[in-house]
């Protein structure tokens, strides 16, 4: 499809003055619980995160509002402090390599593709000047005490995976693409930077679980899903920020520029691919075979952090201010979202 009608699809939509959001929380029926040690960790955090004067005035308080302990607490529950810490620090900066993506270009992403994963690929070894790095190395050091060996491989090469399709986001924005939905869920099984947490929960829980069970076509398909949920359900919430500043990057142009449709029907049609992808992952997770009493308990513990995931992301994008600032507890309620106005630079 030409840039130019997907331009004018994308025009119009912008005459729309509200969305009406699906309703995922009534699909999703796993128990939501939250983890004893957020408020301790949500403190350590913010000390770790603000040190030497990083993050200041506005951006200081978007972090406050972005509540990302919250989060933490919500999808790992049952994490003790010293892993819920490692976690919780990761998660928020991975929040602030997100928001620093969306002002790189292919230049910026590459620099700070090196800076992190030198920190990860030779942590004792690797002394980088950058805060970035800095920080990496920081918390890994502390993650690579108690992981498994497995667990250590799987959050670095996902990590990789991470910078390269940011990598190639770059690249589409600045051509103004808006990828195929088949390219688009492909990379975007990336950009989300899902895949390192779904590492995380095997180190937040102790596991050691084999990496042929890890790989398992039934495992895999169970991590895809909920990357799916967490990611495209994502799409949606966060669309009406990313629309006022004229970013495509997301499900809803996508589906919109392909398919032919309106605003509200994309998303719509997004949130039954949402609903879709909770069904998947109840129908995998019937279907999972047995590789005996030790490490048929481990596999449920790992599969039961993916359902955190599912329900702890829905519930706290409501929660949280960097969807729907202070609002969200009425969004939730109605469903309803006014659409911001585009901004002019």
């Amino acid at each position: 499809m030409s840039t130019s009608l997907a331009h004018s699809r994308l025009t119009r939509s912008q005459t729309a003055k509200k969305i009406i959001l699906p309703d995922l929380v009534s699909h999703c029926t796993f128990e939501l619980r939250k983890n004893r040690h957020r408020k301790q960790v949500t403190v350590e955090t913010k000390r770790w995160l603000f040190k030497d004067g990083n993050l200041l005035g506005k951006k200081r308080e978007a972090y406050h509002g972005l509540k990302c302990g919250l989060l933490t607490s919500m999808c790992y529950p049952d994490a003790g402090y010293g892993q819920l810490r490692v976690v919780n620090d990761y998660l928020t900066y991975l929040f602030h390599l997100d928001n620093l993506s969306d002002d790189m270009d292919n230049r910026g992403t590459r620099t700070t593709a090196d800076e992190v994963l030198n920190s990860l690929y030779h942590p004792h070894t690797w002394h980088s000047s950058a805060r970035v790095g800095k920080m990496t190395r920081d918390y890994y050091k502390r993650l690579i005490c108690t992981a498994s060996p497995g667990a250590q491989q799987r959050f670095i090469e996902t990590f990789d995976f991470f910078f390269q399709s940011v990598t190639q986001q770059a690249l589409d924005r600045a051509a103004g693409v808006i990828p195929d939905l088949e390219s688009y869920i492909a990379l975007r099984r990336d950009t989300s930077g899902c895949k390192p947490c779904w590492a995380l929960i095997e180190y937040a829980s102790n596991l050691d679980i084999p990496d042929e069970v890890m790989e398992h076509p039934t495992i895999l398909a169970l991590g895809e899903a909920a990357n799916d949920l967490v990611t495209w359900s994502n799409d949606i919430f966060s669309y009406n920020v990313e629309q006022s500043k004229g970013d495509t990057h997301n499900m809803i142009p996508v589906v919109m520029n392909q398919e032919g449709i309106d605003l509200q029907e994309a998303v719509d049609f997004v949130g039954n691919m949402c609903k879709q992808s909770i069904d998947r992952f109840n129908e995998e997770r019937r279907a999972l075979p047995s590789w005996g009493p030790e490490v048929d308990r481990d596999v449920a513990i790992y599969v039961d952090g993916l359902a955190n995931w599912i329900v702890g992301s829905l519930h706290w994008s409501f929660e949280s201010e960097r969807y729907f600032g202070k609002n969200g507890k009425q969004v939730k309620a109605t469903r309803i979202v006014e659409l911001l106005p585009l901004r002019t630079l």
